[in-house]
């Protein structure tokens, strides 16, 4: 338990360069300039996706130095394909230019522009340049990837402690094989029912860890952690999709008849009820996608909102209880890490559940 509070302090502590930095920028280097410290924009900077993984960072104004790994930028506008990393757009002008074609670089997106980096807004100030069509290979890409290794890793070595003469489980396996059978036992089986369950078992299983284990890289604030993977609506719509596919693709005889013709039912409720389980279909993957999303991003807000308490007060006496109310957040994180992951899973398994279901039961 120590250990898990230190790491947790050490994560915390890391959290303050970041906010520091965003705050010596916000005072643009004037000495007695009274604007206050704005927390969205460290948060925004946080819960967003990027084309570049940043490292570390020291110092302030022209002294300040930034570690950072710029990712591969792939573009293809007006028939073009344009290739190259992060680090080509102006560190202050935030332009690039390949092939003949300028872009801008803008809040993690990127806009057509000219050599000058002209831009155009609408009246609430938003820019309404046109967009390139982007495949970059973003923080979030490298994050998914980052877990498919290590999702990979563990159950290659936990199955190959299966083979030969059975041995009882340690290491890896002895921590993770209760999860699995939890899973499988109460959580597949339970929903599903013995006799049909096995098919769906490597996905679900596969859902859980993948969702558990990038919840859990997303709370590591430093790199290469940090990305607010599962957080992004995206990735949720993804996976939301996905068991939309297998539940509905598997669905039974019953399970179509009952949600399309509504038998024994009066013919004047059938007008309600019928369009009612037809957009029951899309409700549930949307309140999947939304839920999942909208938790983690949550979390990991409140979390910095919490270390920005000590730049917005600017009050040393306020830095113990922001750090501890920190701390606290952060051991409750880890919980709906897991959570979370179990949620997506159980709600899968029972939608697929009530439709391979036959009639009879």
């Amino acid at each position: 338990m120590k250990r898990v509070l230190g790491i947790i302090l050490f994560s915390l502590i890391s959290l303050l360069p970041v906010a520091a930095s965003e705050h010596s920028e916000a005072k643009g280097g004037e000495e007695n300039n009274t604007e206050k410290f704005d927390p969205t924009v460290v948060i925004e900077h946080h819960i967003s996706n990027a084309h570049v993984w940043h490292v570390v960072s020291w110092g302030e104004g022209e002294d300040k130095v930034d570690i950072e790994i710029p990712l591969p930028i792939i573009l293809i506008n007006e028939g073009k394909f344009h290739f190259f990393l992060y680090s080509r757009f102006d560190h202050h002008t935030q332009i690039a230019e390949d092939n003949g074609s300028y872009f801008l670089y803008h809040h993690g997106t990127i806009y057509n522009t000219d050599a000058k980096g002209t831009i155009t807004e609408d009246e609430n100030g938003h820019l309404i340049n046109t967009k390139p069509w982007d495949f970059s290979l973003t923080k979030n890409v490298w994050s998914m990837w980052l877990s498919i290794v290590i999702l990979l890793w563990l159950f290659i070595s936990i199955a190959k402690k299966y083979n030969g003469s059975p041995k009882r489980p340690h290491g890896v396996q002895s921590f993770f094989e209760p999860i699995i059978l939890f899973i499988k036992d109460d959580i597949i089986v339970d929903q599903i029912g013995k006799e049909k369950a096995y098919k769906f078992v490597p996905y679900l299983l596969t859902l859980f860890f993948f969702i558990w284990i990038n919840n859990m890289i997303g709370l590591v604030p430093f790199f290469p952690g940090g990305s607010n993977f599962t957080g992004n609506i995206s990735v949720t719509m993804v996976l939301a999709i996905i068991t939309f596919l297998v539940t509905n693709i598997n669905g039974s005889k019953s399970y179509w008849k009952h949600t399309l013709l509504a038998p024994g039912i009066p013919s004047v409720v059938k007008i309600i009820l019928i369009p009612v389980e037809i957009i029951g279909l899309f409700t549930k993957p949307f309140a999947l996608m939304i839920r999942l999303m909208a938790n983690i991003t949550a979390g990991h807000i409140i979390i910095i909102s919490l270390v920005s308490l000590i730049f917005i007060l600017q009050n040393v006496w306020v830095s113990p209880a922001s750090i501890a109310l920190s701390v606290v957040m952060s051991i409750l994180e880890l919980f709906v890490a897991l959570l979370q992951a179990y949620i997506f899973t159980l709600l899968s398994a029972l939608f697929i559940g009530m439709a391979v279901q036959s009639e009879e039961h």
